[in-house]
């Protein structure tokens, strides 16, 4: 997430704030080691969209919180991770964390009879994230201005198409 590998450059950004804070950058390279050797089994956004009034002011005052969902795919790529090993964090690996598959009979897999919950996505393909390529209601996220990979291009939910780009 760091801006060309300097840390230094969020120090102050309003957007970047959040809580628990960013650690430092060999912190989140530790978190994605993990991810990619399979120490952490899943990936989940605390997606806090927020007006831009309530960003827009001293570092001190500025709402806690910033989007995810919507980057957490292309971030997790720029990373390095691979993609069967995001698709399997984002997916299957939260519902067995919550035990959600002992409710829900397929959660979180492509089985037959499972809830038709897919989101279709492009690996390859490049996005720039500015306020006009986010669908949220809030636009704070430390990556504005950053081209990212990984384009989600379709989502299904329930069976119905919800997306489509």
């Amino acid at each position: 997430m760091y801006r060309n590998g300097d840390e230094s450059l969020l120090a102050y950004d309003t957007n970047a704030k959040m809580y628990p804070p960013l650690r430092r950058l060999e912190d989140a390279q530790a978190c994605f080691e993990g991810l990619c050797d399979g120490t952490i089994d899943a990936i989940a956004t605390d997606h806090a969209p927020h007006a831009v009034q309530e960003k827009l002011c001293e570092f001190d005052e500025a709402a806690n919180g910033v989007i995810g969902l919507e980057t957490a795919l292309s971030l997790g790529l720029r990373a390095g991770v691979s993609v069967e090993r995001l698709v399997e964090a984002l997916t299957i690996g939260p519902v067995r964390a919550l035990g959600l598959d002992r409710r829900v009979p397929g959660l979180g897999t492509l089985s037959a009879g499972a809830p038709a919950d897919i989101v279709l996505f492009d690996p390859r393909r490049e996005w720039t994230v500015t306020p006009e390529t986010i669908a949220s209601k809030g636009r704070n996220t430390p990556v504005l201005g950053q081209t990212l990979r990984g384009v989600v291009v379709a989502t299904v939910y329930g069976g119905a198409v919800v997306h489509e780009v």
